[in-house]
């Protein structure tokens, strides 16, 4: 989530009163409004205005929005646990905007009837499987979109939004579904919906872009002796050849084998070597170990004992 400066769009100081608020709301509405203004991104101005307003002159809002605390304008950052839930659905856009009040004085009430305005874009998190972002798949979201009335004031009515994710989406991606926003009133057009996509946490696979990173486990024989070993991929068991004298942390790139593209090819499956060791030994493989060690010659400290000594 990016964060807005809801005091700055307005022009006003974060301890502003209600009425100071309310009348630099107006005054900005007046001049930005697409309708009847000549400034340059006028649209984009008055819903970044409207936005602001509906926020600070709700008690309620406004005091969640002043416990963010104060950020750079654009950064990202993650609001409470609770924010998205009961604050989240709408971004605070345009919910409950009364018209008549907006234009009060302006033009009149012949004006709000022929006014047009564009719905508004909204964001919504999508959380999804890596299966799911492996293969692609379709998402019905029950949404509470905001939408004007007869009167000319915004109300939330229930949406079912059917959309479907292509394969190769990946944590952070942003996906467009058009005219799927806020209804735009008097012709306007609707807004847009934005899937903000996250990949759930996975028992075997790390995901880093369209990269997958795996711990391999191997047996202490096969990492000296070499092997032949299974290895999971979002596609399927592959076999991959270990060499003899494999070391813990080495790594073995799996080309191709991690999340597809959004285009073409995909990314790589990075298994890193753990050398695993039984949790318990019978006493035939303990006899076996105290062999291995009374005929090994092998210093597995040599090093460390060399460096410290510097």
């Amino acid at each position: 989530m990016k964060y807005k400066d809801y005091y700055d769009a307005l022009g006003v100081k974060r301890d502003a009163s209600d009425a100071e608020i309310k009348a630099a709301y107006r005054k900005l509405a007046r001049k930005f409004h697409p309708d009847v203004s000549k400034e340059k991104d006028a649209e984009a101005h008055f819903k970044e205005i409207a936005e602001a307003y509906q926020t600070l002159k709700d008690k309620e809002k406004r005091a969640a929005y002043d416990q963010l605390g104060q950020q750079q304008p654009g950064q990202d950052f993650r609001p409470p646990p609770d924010w998205q839930q009961r604050y989240g659905d709408t971004h605070f856009s345009f919910e409950d905007i009364d018209l008549a009040d907006l234009f009060a004085g302006m033009h009149g009430a012949g004006h709000r009837r022929s006014m047009r305005v564009a719905g508004e874009d909204y964001d919504v998190p999508v959380e999804i499987t890596l299966q799911q972002a492996f293969h692609g798949t379709d998402v019905a979201l029950n949404l509470s979109i905001p939408e004007f009335d007869a009167s000319g004031r915004m109300r939330r009515v229930p949406h079912t939004v059917k959309a479907h994710i292509p394969k190769g989406a990946t944590t952070g991606q942003r996906l467009r579904v058009p005219g799927k926003g806020g209804k735009g009133l008097n012709g306007g057009r609707d807004g847009d919906l934005y899937l903000d996509i996250t990949l759930q946490p996975h028992p075997v696979f790390r995901v880093s872009g369209h990269d997958l990173y795996m711990d391999l486990p191997l047996a202490p024989w096969e990492a000296v002796l070499g092997a032949s070993v299974e290895v999971p991929t979002p596609a399927g068991a592959v076999r991959l050849k270990v060499p003899p004298g494999t070391r813990a942390g080495q790594q073995f790139r799996l080309s191709g084998k991690g999340l597809p593209k959004p285009h073409d090819g995909a990314g790589n499956l990075i298994a890193m070597v753990q050398i695993a060791v039984p949790d318990h030994a019978s006493d035939k493989e303990q006899a076996l170990y105290r062999q291995l060690a009374e005929a090994a010659v092998f210093d597995a400290r040599k090093r460390l004992r060399e460096e410290a000594g510097k």
